[in-house]
């Protein structure tokens, strides 16, 4: 054990004797240690060290890790906020801060879930850590793959292939848009049903768009914000009466219908309750998918009111 050196931690306060004490009166068997092999500093495993030379142990397992000094630290990041003594947010919004400097080109989401942070949170860093610095066009996903920094423009340029012609394969529309396979379906899928090709929380904008070479919308134009749409005065009671309402409870489209939107119902103590219980890194998913959700039943209920003549 002689041979180790000390962690490059990405922990600010260093190791916790607390948790070196409670390791120490544990009987459970530690697992190996994460050592990098060019340099023999300890990438995780510090507080098993310590607890190792205490006990007069000899040697200690570890497990070898061949690479460059970054890729050690991130690994030490990602090691930690997976297990053992949980990292601060301190600790991971600085290890973030390291990241972004020394891997500019790497994606917020892959560096979001090495520090296990929101994405959000590693753009506000990136931008707060090098405001000035030149930006990259492209940036390496979790997955390895190069992707264009503005997913938009890449979508946007899909649908005017599809358009162009429409028995291209999306494997073709993929490569010269610069996106993913799985992106092109969705692309196609979008101008399929009439949606913009780009989701509402790739938008620069809120006002919607036309169809890519067209000046037809995909949806009703509109704001971002629901219109003129307020708050039921009484919304329990006005939905306890559509489910008495035997048009709506014999019909399978009504009791769907009637479904649909007593799951909507939701109270402020139950909303907080919700937003607090989402994990900091499913932040941007579960806000784009709730967005989405607002903007189709936006849309149905500008739809449904037109019906009689009183638009919204």
């Amino acid at each position: 054990m002689s041979t180790l050196v000390e962690a490059d931690s990405p922990r600010l306060g260093g190791e916790s004797r607390e948790h070196i004490e409670l390791l120490l009166t544990s009987d459970a068997e530690l697992p190996p240690i994460l050592v990098h092999r060019q340099t023999m500093r300890v990438i995780d495993g510090m507080h098993r060290l310590r607890v190792a030379v205490l006990r007069g142990e000899p040697a200690i397992p570890a497990r070898f890790f061949d690479g460059g000094d970054t890729d050690a630290f991130i690994l030490a990041v990602s090691a930690n906020v997976a297990h053992g003594l949980p990292l601060s947010l301190a600790d991971r919004t600085a290890a973030a801060e390291r990241i972004v400097t020394h891997s500019p080109h790497l994606s917020d989401r892959s560096i979001a879930s090495f520090a296990g942070l929101s994405p959000k949170t590693v753009a506000a860093v990136r931008r707060r850590t090098n405001p000035d610095g030149p930006q990259l066009n492209a940036r390496v996903g979790r997955d390895g793959r190069v992707r264009p920094v503005d997913s938009g423009d890449g979508r946007r340029r899909a649908a005017r292939l599809i358009e162009e012609d429409p028995d291209t394969s999306l494997r073709d529309v993929a490569k010269a848009a610069g996106i993913s396979l799985g992106t092109a379906h969705d692309v196609r899928e979008r101008l399929r049903s009439g949606r913009d090709p780009v989701p509402a929380h790739g938008r620069q904008g809120c006002t919607g768009g036309g169809r890519a070479g067209h000046a037809t919308p995909y949806r009703p134009a509109g704001p971002c914000p629901l219109g003129n749409l307020t708050p039921h005065p009484d919304r329990d009671a006005t939905l306890r009466k559509l489910r008495q309402d035997p048009s709506l409870r014999f019909s399978g489209t009504g009791r769907l219908l009637l479904r649909l939107l007593g799951a909507q119902t939701l109270d402020k103590e139950n909303v907080t309750k919700l937003i607090d219980n989402v994990p900091p890194h499913r932040v941007d998913a579960v806000a784009a998918l709730a967005l989405e959700f607002a903007r189709t039943w936006h849309e149905f209920a500008v739809r449904l009111r037109s019906r009689i003549g009183d638009p919204l």
